[in-house]
């Protein structure tokens, strides 16, 4: 057979520094990024495992076969397989570690028993191949569950689908009428094969960190659009989704609520019990008020202890009723500081009704709601 593509043993280095390189990027997004994106260590410890696997094999028959095979053999193995586990605990999926272990000491035996029992490198590089593939099957269903919603998921998928295929064509080589005889082999095939590897390895590689890239910025949008202490949108974001929503409701022509909410006194828990103490009252008041909310309802936090609800789609009449709800769980709250609120209320009145407007009305409806004792909704 011709031999004119690069060596074999050229080729297994290569993916070796490849891999090395690989597992420090992966180390070092691991350290850079906040332990919320959960940038597993089975990847870059994968990446590793294919250098040890990728050395080993080259080495031939410098290294007695327990080393240059069987050592090579367990360790692209387990490399394959560390990267699925990867994967299971970026996406909080447990993983069935005693299933897969078996299944990998039962290749290694058997790719022990046709290196020493009875030697055969075309059985032997069979059960590799197609343990690998199962493996990577596995990995790709495992991602097609997560959804393809995004770039590095379609990435990832469709090169753990390449890698499968690989895998598959270079078992079906080892029916033909001159099998290959080791790893190291000069046939055309082989070389390209290994070659295939090094790309899906990389892609793989790389598809892993943009799935860990594109988790960071939804973590980024996260912090920026939502409050840091109640969880709830901030103030920038809650302007624009009341003003979308605002938009919205002009086109259909529906009316829209708008709540503005500030905690009596606050100033006096803070005296009294201490900021982390207003703090815990803000928390709760932040979740009870959300559960007693629609999805559709949008409640942020405008600063300090004022807060602002938008409805969709409700009139006045509802939208008192669902002020009056929240004020009276508040009067009710099993907190053992006690707390009331006062809430101004607006709706829209006319298709040219601006969000500074119902804000204006609002906040004049809560001023008219504190001047008069306070623990009262009233409507502006």
């Amino acid at each position: 057979m011709p031999t004119t593509l690069m060596d074999p043993r050229t080729v297994l280095l290569l993916t070796a520094f490849v891999s090395v390189l690989m597992a420090l990027v992966h180390h070092g997004i691991r350290r850079s990024y906040p332990a919320s994106v959960r940038v597993p260590r089975e990847w870059s410890g994968s990446m590793m495992t294919f250098v040890g696997g990728c050395l080993l094999a080259a080495s031939g028959d410098r290294l007695p076969p327990i080393l240059s095979v069987a050592g090579a053999n367990v360790g692209l193995l387990l490399g394959v397989y560390l990267a699925y586990v990867g994967t299971q605990r970026f996406f909080g999926v447990k993983p069935n570690l005693l299933a897969w272990a078996c299944v990998l000491v039962v290749a290694s035996l058997v790719c022990g028993w046709f290196t020493w029992m009875e030697p055969n490198y075309a059985l032997r590089l069979r059960a590799t191949t197609l343990v690998i593939g199962a493996i990577c099957a596995a990995h790709a269903w495992l991602v097609y569950r997560q959804g393809l919603g995004s770039f590095a998921k379609r990435a990832a998928f469709f090169t753990l689908l390449f890698s499968v295929g690989n895998q598959l064509v270079r078992a079906g080589f080892t029916l033909e009428q001159t099998p290959l005889t080791s790893v190291l082999d000069k046939a055309v095939y082989h070389q390209v094969y290994l070659g295939a590897c090094i790309l899906g390895l990389l892609l793989t590689t790389l598809s892993a960190m943009l799935m860990a890239s594109e988790r960071m910025a939804e973590e980024l949008r996260e912090r920026a659009a939502h409050d840091h202490l109640t969880g709830l949108l901030n103030r920038r974001y809650m302007d624009e989704l009341c003003q979308a929503e605002l938009d919205r409701a002009r086109r259909k022509g529906r009316c829209v609520a708008l709540l503005m909410i500030d905690l009596d006194h606050f100033k006096r828990i803070n005296d009294t019990h201490g900021h982390l103490a207003g703090d815990e009252v803000l928390v709760a008041f932040a979740q009870s008020t959300r559960q007693m909310l629609r999805p559709s309802d949008a409640l942020g936090r405008f600063g300090g202890e004022e807060f602002v609800a938008m409805l969709p789609e409700t009139d006045q009449s509802q939208a008192v009723l669902v002020a009056e709800r929240i004020r009276s769980s508040c009067s009710l709250s099993q907190l053992k500081i006690s707390h009331t609120v006062s809430i101004g209320l607006a709706t829209t009145t006319s298709v040219k009704d601006s969000l500074r407007d119902m804000l204006k009305r609002a906040d004049e409806a809560l001023y008219r709601a504190k001047s008069l004792g306070r623990n009262r909704v009233e409507v502006g």
